[in-house]
């Protein structure tokens, strides 16, 4: 059962695996190291949170990673990531990679549609441009539609045109819906496969992921007890603990540095 974090307090869990010998600090970025923005572009994260993330990648054997479902592409603009970044990346919901000192390291395993991601874009576009408020993304493994400055009414009828669409011409391209998106994609990973890659890349013996949204919960169901997962916002979860918001989520990550550091002092 997840149970709030209340800032300020010890937690039994925190610490933990703030006590890890080599621990995998893993972040959703949208809703989780940042706020939600109209713009999903203009999304950056938190500069308390960026502050901690910098502190926790200073410490040894700690590894800070940002998973998320953008592009590699677009990942690395919100997060503002340069090539000799300390933070490794895992985008396209773990289809994608980037590591400190190596770079660039796609996942293994093939697309389930290859070459139709450009004729999916062009049936999807029209049916987009159509409803007010929504906005096409393209993603390197598919698409995605945002409605963030939508009506309630115009999100259901153009996620509605999207799927029939889809179940028609591409039905087995895999579907994930979030706040305010909906996304389909050639790849079968979830989360849960960015867990296993992070874990075995940098031999993790715990990981601390933090997320906001529906797609976040399949990296939720595979840690395991010497893991920590940390859902952010409202939602039922697999997480241990819950924080209301980036803020808090700052807290948390300031919290675990601390900690973290007082146990190697």
């Amino acid at each position: 059962m997840t149970r709030t974090w209340t800032p300020g307090t010890a937690d039994a869990a925190l610490s933990a695996i703030a006590a890890t010998p080599r621990l995998v600090v893993a972040l959703d970025f949208d809703g989780t190291a940042s706020p939600l923005v109209p713009d999903p572009m203009a999304a950056r994260a938190l500069p308390e949170v960026a502050a901690q993330v910098a502190r926790l990648a200073a410490l040894p054997d700690t590894v800070v990673a940002y998973v998320s479902g953008r592009s590699m592409h677009d990942l690395r603009e919100i997060t503002e990531h340069t090539d000799d970044s300390p933070i490794a990346l895992a985008g396209s919901h773990g289809a994608q990679y980037w590591y400190p000192g190596i770079g660039d390291a796609d996942a293994t395993g093939a697309d389930t549609a290859e070459g139709d991601r450009e004729e999916l874009w062009a049936a999807a576009r029209p049916i987009i441009d159509r409803h007010e408020g929504a906005e096409f993304e393209p993603k390197t493994f598919g698409m995605g539609v945002h409605t963030r400055t939508a009506t309630r009414e115009v999100e259901k009828e153009v996620f509605a045109e999207i799927d029939a669409l889809v179940a028609e011409r591409f039905p087995h391209w895999r579907r994930r819906a979030g706040h305010r998106v909906l996304e389909f994609s050639s790849r079968n990973e979830g989360k849960d496969a960015a867990m296993a890659a992070l874990r075995e890349h940098f031999d993790a013996t715990g990981i601390l992921f933090a997320g906001d949204d529906v797609t976040d919960e399949d990296a939720m169901r595979v840690l395991g007890d010497d893991d920590l997962g940390v859902r952010v916002g409202p939602g039922e979860s697999a997480a241990v603990l819950r924080v209301e918001n980036p803020q808090e989520m700052a807290q948390l990550l300031e919290a675990l540095a601390d900690e973290r550091t007082s146990q190697r002092e």
